[in-house]
């Protein structure tokens, strides 16, 4: 699947996205942002407080426990404020 990074969540993992494969045991957007920051330093950086971090499933804003399993984008970004 793809994974995409906005904002200084893009900054702080240094990618804007990825194509990887996630473990079988990586079911729902919580299962990913646990999994995430063990990929290193960056990642456990950036999502060092899951609860801010929001995502989008195939462009539809997801809950953590929603289903990844056969998703093909992934975003992740930080809260989207406006003014």
């Amino acid at each position: 699947m793809k994974l995409v990074y906005f904002s200084w969540v893009k900054d702080r993992i240094g990618l804007s996205e990825e194509d990887v494969d996630v473990p079988a045991t990586v079911k729902t957007v919580a299962d990913l942002l646990a999994w995430l920051p063990g990929r290193g330093a960056n990642f456990a950086d950036a999502l060092s407080d899951p609860t801010i971090i929001r995502v989008a499933v195939d462009q539809e804003y997801a809950q953590a426990d929603r289903e990844i399993t056969g998703a093909i984008e992934i975003a992740l970004f930080p809260p989207v404020t406006g003014g």
